[in-house]
């Protein structure tokens, strides 16, 4: 990929910035099939104290889709580079950065990789690995993954709508889970399908160690996505971080319990 100025690597993902500039930055990315706009509910809670920046992935939402390379993006380690890129691109020193789902492992694949960039992670969501192993419950059988990946080829609409109220977890709510099930419609769904086995058959669980970063793992007390062992065992090891269990239900609290998880955020920010 060709070396961008900082104005081009910020237009590449769409980045709007608000907050006063000498507010201490915390940059929000979303998890696989969403764009920035699942951070509208929290991000603007921090916007008279820090220096707020929200994105899309280079293939999702507003961002330039001529920018998506197949190989590049063909694992979490590229998407990482996007952040250091991005970051830099910034020139507002070392941030916080606050990813929700497999944003999480990106944070912690380029926090491990320039830790001069990050002074902390907030990990919404986490899970390193979504596969079961042996001594490791990742939420997941590999037949199970695979069947999710084929019926995502065959019908990537019709998976779109079925999953994403699972995802939510939240069926006294269906408007959360339609918003989810139409974010992941917007996305270009070659794209989506590549992202997909990127996302979910990924093992980052020795990448864990390689990061000094301060972290909070922000985990949901029920999540079938990333089931709380998951937390548990992220934050067993990952160094130096600290464990909070949202008393809600599903995958996505920054929709269905954005309240608990700004709380949250702000006790760990405010320490």
């Amino acid at each position: 990929m060709a070396v961008l100025a900082p104005d081009q690597v910020l237009a590449r993902h769409a980045v709007r910035i608000s907050g006063p500039t000498t507010g201490h930055p915390l940059v929000f990315a979303h998890g696989f099939g969403c764009d920035q706009s699942m951070w509208r509910f929290v991000a603007p809670a921090f916007e008279e104290t820090h220096r707020v920046v929200v994105l899309d992935h280079v293939g999702a939402g507003e961002s330039d889709l001529a920018a998506y390379d197949p190989q590049r993006h063909s694992r979490l380690d590229g998407y990482a580079d996007d952040m250091v890129e991005l970051v830099e691109a910034l020139g507002l020193g070392p941030v916080t950065f606050v990813g929700h789902s497999v944003s999480a492992m990106i944070g912690v694949l380029a926090a491990a990789g320039r830790p001069d960039l990050f002074e902390r992670l907030v990990l919404v969501g986490p899970s390193p690995r979504y596969v079961d192993d042996d001594g490791y419950r990742g939420g997941f059988a590999a037949a199970e993954i695979e069947e999710l990946l084929a019926t995502m080829d065959a019908n990537y609409l019709g998976w779109a709508q079925f999953l994403a109220p699972v995802i939510v977890g939240r069926p006294d709510r269906p408007e959360l889970g339609q918003e989810l099930a139409n974010s992941f419609c917007r996305t270009d769904p070659a794209i989506a399908r590549r992202f997909a086995r990127t996302t979910f058959l990924s093992d980052n669980r020795a990448d864990l160690q390689r990061v000094r970063t301060p972290a909070l793992v922000v985990q949901s007390r029920e999540d079938v996505i990333a089931p709380p062992e998951v937390g548990r065992w992220v934050h067993e090891h990952l160094p130096g971080s600290e464990l909070v269990v949202l008393d809600t239900v599903g995958h996505c609290p920054n929709l269905s319990a954005p309240e608990e998880l700004v709380a949250a955020m702000r006790r760990y920010l405010d320490h």
